[in-house]
């Protein structure tokens, strides 16, 4: 890879792809990382400034940027020789990057930190297959993946580690939004949805099964698709249309679940148990309980009769 830098800064190149950056002033760091499927869907949330940078640059993975906050004097961003915007970046700012496709161009003054989900194109994934077709945006305005992003760098810069299933679920909502089927509105002479089916009794007493002994592991969305034998879009739609409940959501509900069985035998430490249900920390069990059953795994101890001194907590 050709990267060069009048100042060096590694922090400053993207997490993927190749080609060259020339920069002045360069300086950030990387925040948090993380990475699925052998980094084939990596989340990156980074903050990087510069007095100006020239680039060209291309990835083998589609990403998804936000801008979280911070700005530019100027954004000039071109790809080949069509000039794609020339602006500011902002707040809230959404871009999208196709795999494979040339960005060149450059940055004035920029100070900025940004998440960006980079995707391989090859996952069989819900979205997965429709990005390839999408043209790169920058610097647009989507408030759901606005949301949905913001959401996600939070929940990291917390120390919370997201799971597959919940990224998978992510992916296929941004995908909708990027290629326009968010919040579009039909004709009033469209042909009514066709109707989804189920899953059966027995497919769902299988995921069940499974769910409940993985209970303390990371999920996917795939896992159970496979589980299922059916592609992951088909089982998502049947899934919900089952449990009237999305895959992520019907994992956390049962984890919770599990806690509240737990917590009424008093003898675990909430910390302890938030590493046996899955979470990545105490605080992402506590925040998660807490949004389900409207208190904290804590008060609801106290509410079952026990006190700090019976059991560490």
């Amino acid at each position: 890879m050709d990267t060069t830098y009048r100042v060096q800064a590694r922090s400053l190149q993207p997490l993927v792809g190749n080609g060259h950056i020339h920069a002045h002033q360069p300086d950030g760091q990387a925040l948090q990382t993380h990475s699925l499927y052998g980094g084939r869907v990596t989340v990156d949330r980074r903050r990087w400034t510069c007095r100006e940078a020239e680039f060209s640059w291309t990835a083998p993975q589609h990403v998804i940027i936000l801008t979280e906050r911070g700005a530019t004097a100027r954004t000039h961003i071109r790809s080949g020789t069509k000039p794609i915007y020339d602006g500011r970046d902002r707040s809230g700012a959404v871009s999208f990057v196709p795999a494979g496709v040339e960005r060149n161009g450059y940055f004035r003054d920029a100070d900025l930190v940004y998440t960006a989900l980079w995707v391989d194109p090859g996952l069989d994934l819900p979205g997965c297959s429709q990005l390839s077709a999408l043209p790169l945006r920058v610097n647009t305005s989507d408030p759901v993946i606005r949301t949905l992003l913001a959401s996600l760098g939070a929940e990291m810069a917390a120390g919370q580690v997201p799971e597959a299933v919940y990224l998978e679920h992510l992916l296929a909502l941004m995908s909708l939004r990027l290629g326009g089927g968010g919040g579009v509105r039909g004709r009033a002479c469209a042909d009514p949805p066709a109707k989804v089916h189920r899953l059966g009794r027995g497919v769902v007493k299988r995921l069940d099964e499974y769910i409940e002994s993985h209970i303390d592991a990371g999920i996917s969305l795939s896992e159970l698709a496979q589980l299922a034998d059916m592609p992951v879009d088909t089982f998502a739609r049947r899934f919900k249309a089952e449990t009237g409940m999305a895959p992520y959501a019907y994992v956390i509900e049962r984890r919770v679940w599990r806690a509240e069985t737990l917590l009424r035998a008093g003898s675990m430490p909430i910390s302890a148990m938030a590493l046996e249900l899955g979470f990545s920390s105490q605080s992402h069990f506590t925040s998660t309980f807490r949004r389900l059953t409207g208190i904290t795994p804590h008060a609801y101890r106290q509410g079952m009769g026990f006190q700090d001194s019976d059991i560490a907590s």
